[in-house]
């Protein structure tokens, strides 16, 4: 019996080793030779501090600055005892709200986004400044909502509309491939690029 039992049990452990450990360390060590910035989590650094990274939205409330997508989520930071610490666009807690069309929660914030933004901007409000993505930490915005918050930031900031469409262009970033997706706008790098430009 344990002639059958042996190589089961060495090849589970052959595999373990294989799979569970060779292969993701191989990978990792690839990855961080290869692509370095985006392995170590696509990190934004400011003066020296990591202030966000490009894969993940930030909660950016003041005039001054473009709002991203809101966040789904909007759970408590799953490492506060308390549970009274909101955290907005949490990695942990990614995933979407699975809050159907007929959700009244739902539908009462869309319907307060939709009255600030009419209050802040006026006009056609693109579909992403009032809804999450999947994921629910998107960090960028579609063109539309960019070009749709100028006023506002050009106002805030006092500087005039067309250097702050400038910047805006600067920042969009094109399809992948040059046919997949849509142009989009990363709302933490353009937000520094205008704190840079004062």
């Amino acid at each position: 019996m344990l002639s059958q039992i042996r190589p089961a049990i060495v090849l589970i452990v052959l595999m373990t080793v294989l799979t569970g450990l060779a292969y993701p360390l191989a990978m990792t060590g690839l990855a961080q030779v290869l692509f370095p910035h985006q392995a170590a989590g696509s990190l934004i650094e400011k003066d020296g501090k990591v202030i966000g990274s490009e894969l993940i939205g930030q909660n950016f409330t003041d005039a001054k600055y473009f709002h991203g997508r809101p966040s789904a989520t909007t759970d408590t930071d799953p490492n506060d005892s308390t549970k009274t610490v909101p955290a907005p666009y949490n990695a942990g807690n990614s995933g979407g709200s699975n809050a159907g069309p007929t959700s009244k929660s739902l539908i009462e914030r869309v319907q307060g986004d939709v009255d600030t933004l009419k209050k802040e901007n006026g006009g056609s409000i693109p579909v992403d400044l009032v809804t999450t993505s999947a994921s629910g930490v998107d960090p960028n915005i579609t063109l539309a909502a960019a070009e749709f918050q100028v006023q506002r930031v050009a106002k805030a900031r006092n500087l005039p509309e067309e250097r702050v469409r400038a910047l805006v262009a600067d920042a969009t970033e094109d399809r992948f491939l040059g046919i997949l997706g849509e142009k989009r706008v990363n709302v933490l790098k353009l937000n520094l690029a205008l704190d840079a430009a004062k």
